[in-house]
């Protein structure tokens, strides 16, 4: 049994200073899906963030980029779940991952939320059980440095391992989007680095 998707949460923190952060891999993969897919980005006060609807493989599906900081984005992802009444396991939110290296990106449903802020609070306003789609940003290597880290421009090297990781994960999008999420994590965590 599958279960289409019909949001897509990318996370990030809004404004120009934040925009190439590694915080913000989340906004790079969703404003790319949009592009591909034709959405326009509109501001929607009542979800606290940027609107994009387009269809999808049964019906429309909502693309969100929260205008709230990371540690807010449940407010955002909550409100558009609740109005359209979109249960947990049809939403995918695309993340930053510290506990990954650039050029990897992992599917999973449900699980911790590994000290991530943005997850953290999507937690609270949906539940766990919805799919994460993360982007690997690797680790400063030391805990003391993440904040730095994740708010700060990634290396040229990095920005390429993390497009590269993108593409793979737009590669497989169609197969997320009907929900088939094994077929998806086949591809995906079996591309070669």
């Amino acid at each position: 049994m599958t279960t289409p998707l019909r949001l897509v949460a990318g996370l990030g923190n809004p404004g120009r200073e934040y925009a190439a952060t590694r915080h913000n891999a989340g906004f790079w993969w969703v404003d790319q899906l949009a592009a591909e897919m034709g959405g326009r980005w509109a501001a929607e006060g009542k979800f606290s963030g940027q609107v994009a609807k387009v269809r999808g493989p049964h019906g429309d599906l909502w693309l969100l980029k929260p205008d709230t900081f990371m540690n807010r984005s449940g407010q955002a992802v909550g409100a558009l779940a609740r109005f359209y009444k979109i249960a947990p396991a049809e939403v995918l939110v695309v993340h930053d991952e510290l506990d990954l290296p650039p050029g990897t990106a992992r599917l999973k449903l449900g699980g911790g939320h590994g000290g991530h802020n943005g997850l953290k609070d999507i937690d609270a306003q949906i539940g766990r059980e919805y799919w994460r789609l993360r982007l690997g940003i690797g680790h400063p290597g030391d805990r003391d440095k993440v904040t730095g880290f994740v708010l700060d421009r990634p290396t040229c090297a990095e920005e390429d391992g993390i497009e590269l990781a993108m593409r793979r994960a737009l590669d497989v999008w169609p197969d997320m989007a009907r929900g088939d999420f094994e077929k998806a994590m086949m591809q995906l965590h079996t591309a070669a680095p």
